[in-house]
C-alpha cells in the first residue's frame, strides 16, 4: 500500500487547473492508494498575505466548495483508491486564536492534516521563506544572514509543534526543512542538528508524524527531499511516523520524489 498524505488542488493559487480526477486518476496509474487532498487553508482575515503575489492560499469563499467537491471525490472513487480530506493549515506566529478558530470550525469536517511553516516574523513583519530564490534573498538581506533565517524557521517551527491550537490541531507536522529549498544559492556554515533534535523530540513527545515531502528533490536549488534521509532515520529511530508527500500543485507532481526516499521509514505509517 503506498501514499501520497500531501497533494494540492486547483483551489490553490499557485497550482495548476488540473481537475481533482485527473489527480486522482494519476495517483491511481502510480500505484498510490491512499491520498490525502491537503489544499492550503485560508489565510486569517486580518493577516495580509507576504508573498509578492498574495497568492500563498486559497481564499475563505472557496472553502466550502473545496471541502465538498473533494467528499464527492471520494464518493466516486470509493471502490478504486481511499480519498482523505485535508488541508495544510498555516502556523503563523501570533495568529495562533485565529487558527484556532479555523480548525474549531473545519476540523469536524476533516480525515488528515498537515501543519506547515511558510511565514516568518521578524521585527514587526512577516516574510514567505520558500517563495522564490529572489525573494529569500530579500529576507537574508533584512534578517541579517542565511543563518539568522535558519534560526529563525526552526525556532518557529517548534513554535508550530509545541503551540496550542485546539483539538483538531494537525497531528502531521509539514516539510520539517523547507528553508533549504534554495541552499544551493544560499548555502548555511552553520549547523542546525540541535535545533532538529529539539523539533523532533517535540513531535515524538505530542505523538504527531512528518511529512517525509518529495518535492525538494524537483526544486533546483535544493535537491533534497524535506526532510533528507539523515533527519527522516533520526525520526524513524524516535518512533516517528513518517507519511509520504508529493506536495504536488499539479497532477503531474504526484509521486515526486518518491523514488527518493527511504521506502522503509514509511512501512506501517498511518
Amino acid at each position: 500500500m503506498f501514499r501520497d498524505g500531501h497533494i494540492h488542488t486547483s483551489f490553490c493559487p499557485h497550482g495548476s487547473k488540473d481537475t481533482l480526477d485527473y489527480y486522482i486518476e494519476r495517483a491511481i496509474e502510480h500505484g498510490f492508494t491512499d491520498i490525502t487532498f491537503t489544499e492550503h487553508a485560508p489565510l486569517p482575515a486580518n493577516f495580509t498575505d507576504p508573498a509578492p503575489e498574495r497568492d500563498s492560499a486559497m481564499e475563505w469563499t472557496e472553502l466550502e466548495n473545496y471541502l465538498h467537491m473533494v467528499e464527492a471525490a471520494k464518493k466516486r472513487y470509493k471502490s478504486s483508491i481511499r480519498i482523505r480530506t485535508g488541508l495544510e493549515i498555516d502556523f503563523i506566529e501570533g495568529f495562533e486564536t485565529d487558527t484556532a478558530d479555523l480548525l474549531n470550525q473545519y476540523g469536524p469536517h476533516l480525515d488528515d492534516s498537515i501543519l506547515s511553516v511558510h511565514f516568518l516574523r521578524h521585527a514587526g513583519r512577516y516574510y514567505c521563506v520558500d517563495f522564490s530564490e529572489e525573494e529569500f534573498g530579500a529576507i537574508v538581506g533584512k534578517v541579517g544572514s542565511v543563518e539568522s533565517v535558519y534560526k529563525l524557521y526552526y525556532d518557529t517551527l517548534l513554535q508550530s509543534v509545541e503551540a496550542d491550537l485546539g483539538a483538531f490541531k494537525p497531528e502531521r507536522i509539514g516539510h520539517i526543512t523547507l528553508v533549504h529549498k534554495f541552499q544551493l544559492m544560499y548555502p548555511c556554515s552553520q549547523s542546525f542538528d540541535d535545533n532538529i533534535t529539539a523539533i523532533l523530540q517535540a513531535v515524538k513527545k505530542y505523538n504527531y508524524s512528518l511529512d517525509y515531502n518529495g518535492a525538494g528533490m524537483v526544486k533546483p536549488l535544493c535537491l533534497e527531499t524535506y526532510p533528507p534521509l539523515n533527519i527522516a532515520r533520526a525520526a524513524h529511530s524516535l518512533g516517528i511516523p513518517l507519511v509520504y508527500g508529493s506536495d504536488a500543485h499539479a497532477a503531474a507532481g504526484i509521486g515526486q520524489g518518491f523514488d527518493h526516499i527511504d521506502r522503509k521509514l514509511i512501512e506501517g505509517s498511518v
